[in-house]
């Protein structure tokens, strides 16, 4: 819902599925991709009123930034990003086909569907009881509704709001039929993975389900849902609603490489949490150096070798697939890659070995995306020059000159991070 910059809290889910998507076209899948944006919504609409902008103006803006952290982080499988309002078209034949059917009935404010009318309601999340909403259920609110769990598929026009028109009255859609409306206009009403994370299940996931079999007849909708852990600050979900969270363009401006995040997120299974902390993220920064060290192996191969390695990288692929194919089990084929390259640290590449070596790391970087055979591109002379000025002005302490160059360089698109043993510069 593009209402804000991109937390890292959803960053773990759009990386993880990148990943999926990335390992099934690897072992010879073909996979399109379909990722729905919602540029309509509650949030949008009161987001604009407190901005002073257009609704669509700020839908397109955070669309465009959106896009944009997907490639710093290296999200390329999306094989097609869908806004909601390009397919208004295919949202109101989906209604009007729920109405046919009597599922939905209609009240002074929208049109609702009848939860009570699908006999398979509450099967996915098994959460029937009214008992068990929370916070972040999003379960739409009205009086005039017949059921607790009944959600909206078209809210009538309000002041001040945009609308369509339709034939059951002018009106904006609800969150839940803007999905299956876009996924039914490119894969028909069954296809065969959805999913997201898991606070999503209810009612979101729940309620596709009901309006899609409902309209169609057909079942399953979706063959395999797949559902992300949340990412946790201080063991609470990091969420826009709780202030909590911290955007992907926080976090690079304080000197990480995005590859590092990109780590962090992996080595974990993709159903469990993870604790987000300064120093997790250090160590994947570490971890990440460390698999690129041995990247940096092929540029150095060695004239003899002791013994062949070649079947210890193929043993190595195998068992990576293995693990990958056991429920995306990332943590297990991340630990056999980094045991596989301490053999090659430790013993060098011999020349012989080069071409399979760089095959081995081409085909992890296939499918984790971490960028390990890309150089970092170059920076002008002039910047070099200013960061080299600058860390002799810190060698004498001089720390008014040093921030001055730095401040300077921030304002030319360049920020830096020191270490102990070095100065690393970024792009802003």
């Amino acid at each position: 819902t593009v209402y804000d910059n991109t937390h890292i809290g959803h960053v773990k889910t759009y990386v993880q599925f990148d990943l999926l998507a990335r390992y099934l076209r690897y072992i010879g899948y073909e996979v399109f991709y379909l990722q729905n944006i919602t540029n309509i919504d509650d949030k949008i609409i009161q987001r604009s009123a407190e901005s002073g902008s257009l609704w669509i103006d700020l839908g397109n803006k955070f669309y465009d930034e959106y896009t944009k952290d997907m490639a710093v982080l290296n999200v390329t499988s999306v094989t097609k990003y869908a806004l909601a309002t390009d397919f208004i078209p295919d949202i109101i034949r989906q209604v009007q086909t729920l109405i046919d059917k009597e599922y939905a009935y209609t009240t002074t404010d929208g049109i609702y569907f009848e939860t009570n009318k699908f006999q398979n309601y509450g099967k996915l999340s098994k959460r029937v009881n009214i008992e068990e909403t929370d916070a972040q259920s999003r379960i739409d609110q009205s009086s005039k509704k017949k059921n607790w769990n009944d959600f909206c598929l078209w809210k009538y026009s309000k002041k001040n709001e945009p609308f369509w028109p339709a034939p059951f009255g002018s009106g904006r859609p609800g969150w839940h039929i803007e999905d299956t409306a876009i996924s039914e206009h490119f894969f028909g009403p069954q296809y065969d993975i959805h999913g997201g994370a898991i606070d999503l299940i209810f009612p979101h996931h729940e309620d596709e389900i009901a309006q899609m079999e409902a309209a169609s007849g057909k079942v399953p909708f979706v063959k395999y849902w797949l559902h992300t852990g949340f990412l946790n600050i201080d063991a609470k979900k990091m969420s826009k609603s709780l202030n909590n969270f911290y955007t992907l363009r926080d976090v690079i401006a304080k000197g990480y490489d995005p590859m590092a995040i990109r780590l962090l997120i992996l080595q974990s299974h993709y159903r469990s949490p993870i604790n987000f902390s300064w120093e997790a993220l250090d160590s994947a920064a570490n971890r990440l150096k460390h698999i690129r060290s041995a990247a940096e192996l092929r540029h150095q191969p060695i004239s003899y070798q002791t013994k062949s390695k070649m079947n210890i990288l193929s043993e190595s692929l195998s068992n990576i697939e293995s693990a990958l194919n056991n429920d995306l089990n990332t943590p297990e084929a991340l630990a056999n890659i980094e045991s596989t390259i301490d053999i090659f640290l430790n013993n060098g590449v011999g020349e012989t070995e080069i071409d399979n070596y760089e095959t081995w790391l081409r085909k992890i970087d296939t499918i984790f995306g971490l960028n390990l055979l890309s150089s970092t591109p170059d920076i002008p002379d002039s910047i070099k020059a200013q960061i080299i000025t600058r860390n002799k002005a810190r060698a004498l302490n001089d720390w008014e000159k040093s921030d001055k160059i730095r401040k300077l360089l921030e304002t030319k698109g360049f920020a830096l991070r020191d270490e102990t043993d070095s100065t690393i510069w970024y792009r802003l």
